[in-house]
Parts: structure tokens; sequence; C-alpha cells
């Protein structure tokens, strides 16, 4: 028979322990999967977030068995988002903010088969150090134009072996990072997130920052339009208010032939104008 369990690994004890503390320190829990997330995307962030995030990652088994004794709202709700491979980052940050961070902290990667290609895909004419041999057929196949010289491969000319868009083979892939080209822009998206007691699933913390920006400016000028026109006056209008109001008063006084100071010339214009043109239509009359 096997004897109940009375200690753990001291990675799953001090796992359980800060699962335990980390949720009632912070305001924001956030979870991300890392199926295809890459341990090179992670560093970057980790040290990029060090003062405002804390890392962990976790053992499905171990986070549950964390969580289920904990007296915080919402966190029960987050159980059943722990499978797979994950890992929780704990911060006072808004996750929205936080989110967009992410989005920004994107890096370039080496491909995998199977990948879609970020970017145009540039093979540049150059000498790849790469003795002759099997490699030529594959530099062929993903047509590379290629020459020996020196006892060397050589990059013929400049190539686009594939486009944006478009999907990397296993052996491109392979050519692509033997010649260090890294077509495949990656970055990390929350997965889940509480804070405050309210959970947000992945699509509900993706912000176009350009789009509300744009929205805001829209909003901002049909504001300030509306204002001009309603006359209601704010500091950042009244210059616009004043201006309006007194070319408005400009024209009254002009359209009815009341002088002031400032419209006496274009009144007078504006009679001699219309006295020269009754003079010419008495001119040219001819009684019938």
């Amino acid at each position: 028979m096997h004897e109940n369990r009375t200690t753990y690994p001291k990675r799953k004890a001090q796992m359980y322990q800060q699962l335990q503390e980390l949720p009632k320190k912070y305001k924001v829990v956030s979870l991300i999967k890392m199926e295809k997330v890459r341990s090179t995307q992670v560093l970057p962030l980790r040290k990029i977030l060090k003062d405002d995030v804390e890392f962990v990652s976790i053992k499905d088994k171990v986070a549950k068995k964390a969580l289920e004794s904990l007296d915080v709202p919402g966190i029960k709700e987050m159980l059943g988002d722990l499978t797979g491979q994950c890992m929780f980052m704990f911060t006072n940050m808004s996750p929205f903010k936080l989110n967009v961070l992410l989005a920004k902290n994107k890096i370039m990667m080496n491909a995998r088969g199977g990948d879609i290609a970020s970017i145009d895909v540039v093979v540049p004419e150059k000498n790849t150090g790469i003795a002759p041999g099997p490699m030529l057929t594959e530099f062929k196949e993903a047509g590379i134009p290629t020459k020996i010289d020196q006892g060397t491969i050589w990059i013929a000319k400049d190539s686009t072996p594939v486009k944006k868009g478009e999907a990397i083979n296993a052996k491109l892939a392979s050519i692509l990072g033997k010649l260090d080209i890294k077509p495949v822009e990656a970055g990390i998206s929350l997965f889940v997130a509480l804070e405050d007691g309210l959970k947000y699933a992945a699509d509900e913390m993706v912000i176009d920052v350009d789009k509300i920006r744009d929205e805001f400016a829209q909003a901002h000028q049909e504001a300030v339009s509306l204002s001009i026109e309603a006359a209601y006056v704010t500091p950042e209008n009244i210059s616009q208010i004043l201006s309006k109001a007194s070319q408005y008063a400009r024209s009254l006084s002009v359209e009815s032939g009341f002088m002031t100071d400032e419209t006496k010339e274009q009144i007078l214009q504006k009679a001699d104008a219309q006295a020269r043109s009754l003079a010419g239509q008495v001119k040219d009359y001819t009684p019938a």
C-alpha cells in the first residue's frame, strides 16, 4: 500500500505558496496559455515588466488546489481555464493596458513548419557559409537560386521564397533558420483576466488603440462643432464663438445698411455697386 504523501517537491510547494499569496497582493490576476508561446517570447517580457508584473508558471493540479481555498472574489471562476500549459501574471495594472503592452512587445522569431509569414521573406544575395551537399537540393526546392563559390553555397541573387500571409513549409523553415532570417512576428495576449471580481475573456480585452484614438478625435471635433453652433461657451471654444458672432454681426450690418466704423466701407462699396448697376439699367432702357 502507498502511504499518503506528506511532503511535496520544493518547486510545487513554492508554486502553491505563491498562488496563495499573490492573488491577495494584486488587484488583477491574468492568465496566458503557453501552447504556442516560446520561452524566447516570455524572457524579454519578464525584463520589461519586472517592476509591474509577477509571472508564475503553473501546473494545473497545483494551481487548482491553491485557488480552490482562496477567499478572493471571482477566483474560482478561473478554475475551469487552468488546462494545459499556463502562466499567471499578477499586477495592479488594468488588464486592458497590460494586453496593449503585450501587443506592443512582439518579437520576430525563427519559423517552424506550418507557421505563417508575417512579412515578405527576402533571402539576400550572400555567402551562406554552408558547404555544398544535400542543402543545394533544399535551396532549389525552395526556389532560392544558388551557386557554388570558394567551396560554399552562395545565394546567387535576392529572392522572395514566401510572401506575407503564406505558409512556411518545414524545409524552408530549416533554411531560414540556418540563414538567421526570422520571418514570424510573435506576441502574447491574455487568455482571461480577473479584476475586482469581474472576469474578462480574451476578446473583451482586445483594444484597437489607433481606432479608439480616431474615434475620440472625431467625437471631440463633433462636440466642438455642436457647442459652437449652439453658442454654448467653454474655455476651448470661446474664441471661435466670438469670431462667428462677429462675422454674423458684420454681415447683418452690411446687409441692413447699418453703418459702423468696421462696416461703413463695405456698405458704401455695396451702395456704389448697386447705384452703378441701376444707372446702367436706366441707360439701356428703351421705352416700348
